[in-house]
């Protein structure tokens, strides 16, 4: 049990003298970063997925008869 506790003394020791927490602007910032990449990247898997089904719907299409 001593070394749990001194695991969670040391822990928030770092926590709270170590890490350098970033400011409310930069998290804003990073959070509309990560948004745009997020709407970015689903726009682009739509769109493939949109082109493959087209492209298998068509090909089956083909063979249908």
């Amino acid at each position: 049990m001593n070394k749990f506790s001194v695991f969670v003394k040391e822990s928030y020791r770092e926590m709270v003298e170590k890490v350098s927490w970033p400011t409310w602007e930069q998290l804003q910032q990073s959070t509309m970063i990560v948004l745009g990449a997020t709407i970015f990247i689903t726009a682009i898997v739509a769109l493939m997925d949109f082109i493959a089904s087209g492209s298998i719907k068509f090909i089956y299409s083909l063979f249908k008869g």
